[in-house]
């Protein structure tokens, strides 16, 4: 399986060492979006909070796999809900936080579970194949997980949660901000499309084709046709829809 993230992210948490100084990548002309150190966040920090909590919360519920026949539709619209936040965060300003290097967040909390009970809600429909970047050479497309990628993206939101729940605002909106513009903005972005495309297969009644050949879809020996049927049965039936 293809990992988006490989050389993506020029500094992460677990990269940065006392030698490197973030504030030189983030200069910019115009004035940086900034908090004081201590202070209480202001109205787009609080609203970007509650929005990137609200995701994290949602998609741990919809793994639990309480009620799959809605699994899909909730999990279009919180990753859509999401990408506006993550679109306020790509048009304001360079966040500049107020210490030079990030302090230590704690130790990263453990996706697998997540990842491993979205894999198998999700499991007829989980892989996926998508074009990484549109302006870059051409390219054949890599497939990918909904679940590999939403448990990422939930991790990388976890890791800011942390420095805001700890009052770190600033640390926390720089961290969202260079996420989203190196890694879950575009993760997000294709997990967008890949939803999107299932509702619209069921919905206009045209078949859902196969994954690619070779693609690790652990179908347990499954053939296309049975994968194929296993999908559109799964989004007529939260759609209410017959077949």
């Amino acid at each position: 399986m293809s990992d988006r993230t490989i050389n993506q992210q020029p500094h992460t948490p677990h990269q940065a060492g006392p030698e490197q100084d973030r504030r030189t990548t983030q200069d910019a002309p115009h004035a940086p979006h900034t908090h004081g150190h201590g202070s209480e966040p202001d109205d787009f920090a609080v609203q970007i909070a509650d929005s990137v909590e609200s995701f994290v919360l949602s998609v741990t519920e919809v793994a639990k796999g309480d009620e799959p026949g809605s699994a899909v539709s909730l999990l279009l619209l919180e990753v859509s809900q999401l990408l506006l936040a993550g679109g306020r965060l790509g048009a304001i300003e360079d966040v500049v936080p107020d210490d030079r290097f990030e302090p230590d967040a704690g130790p990263e909390p453990d996706g697998e579970q997540l990842r491993e009970r979205l894999a198998e809600l999700l499991a007829p429909i989980d892989v996926y194949h998508e074009v990484f970047d549109p302006y870059g050479p051409p390219e054949k497309p890599n497939a990918f997980r909904i679940s590999d990628d939403l448990a990422g993206v939930v991790g990388e939101l976890q890791h800011g949660l942390t420095h805001y729940r700890e009052g770190r605002v600033s640390e926390a909106l720089w961290w969202w901000q260079f996420s989203y513009l190196s890694n879950w903005g575009t993760t997000c972005t294709a997990v967008l499309r890949a939803l999107q495309s299932l509702i619209a297969h069921v919905r206009l009644d045209s078949p859902i084709g196969a994954a690619p050949d070779g693609a690790d879809t652990d179908n347990d020996g499954l053939t296309d046709e049975q994968l194929e049927q296993q999908a559109g049965d799964l989004m007529a039936a939260e759609l209410g829809l017959g077949r």
